[in-house]
């Protein structure tokens, strides 16, 4: 079994993240050593991140990073397609999508690498290689309920996240690494912390062959 990270990490964000170290000393009668505290500053589009359906008020639907159902983000049956889109390549189709779905399993979440080896989503300019209408009928028709891309909407703003969101979709954006796998389904999971009323948090994405 392959084991593929697909997280980003904190490096080159626009709103660089802060972490505060601090040194608490701790003593007894038996020991005494120095313990080490965090304090953490950053944007929920941190890193890797998960949209829930929320993350738009129109479409919240309740769930959250606290209450969302771990068995729907843990080693999740998952379809991988692969593209191969460079910068200013412009709209994703349906049709591109189930002519390189090779997968025939059921599956409950996708994960689209739409951009051509090693590229990733911030190698492109950004919002130039984009999911269209017929894209997001696709997905959402298949019934998938976990959407992890390189790529979503366009710089028009055509509502993709408002149609995933509507049909209870949830999102994992600016993931790295799409291009190492190679099977055409993976197990699928999504970690983050339980962090109430919280609907767009930073998330470790991990991949299984």
């Amino acid at each position: 079994m392959a084991i593929i990270d697909l997280t980003k990490d904190f490096t080159g964000e626009r709103f660089e993240p802060t972490f505060r170290r601090e040194k608490i000393p701790l003593r007894s009668a038996r020991t005494e050593y120095t313990g080490i505290v965090y304090t953490i500053t950053c944007d929920g589009m941190t890193g890797s991140y998960i949209d829930f359906p929320g993350h738009i008020a129109e479409t919240d639907d309740g769930v959250s990073a606290q209450n969302c159902p771990v068995e729907s983000v843990y080693r999740v049956p998952a379809h991988v397609i692969h593209l191969t889109k460079r910068s200013g390549d412009g709209p994703v189709s349906g049709k591109e999508l189930a002519a390189a779905c090779r997968a025939s399993g059921p599956a409950e979440a996708l994960i689209i690498n739409a951009l051509e080896p090693p590229l990733d989503f911030f190698d492109v300019e950004e919002r130039s290689v984009y999911l269209d209408d017929s894209a997001v009928t696709w997905i959402t028709g298949r019934g998938y309920k976990l959407l992890v891309s390189d790529i979503y909407e366009s710089k028009a703003l055509e509502g993709v996240f408002l149609k995933l969101f509507s049909a209870g979709v949830k999102t994992v954006c600016r993931p790295v690494n799409l291009w190492k796998l190679t099977a055409p389904q993976v197990r699928l999971t999504v970690l983050f912390s339980k962090m109430p009323g919280v609907m767009q948090v930073p998330c470790r994405v991990v991949a299984e062959e």
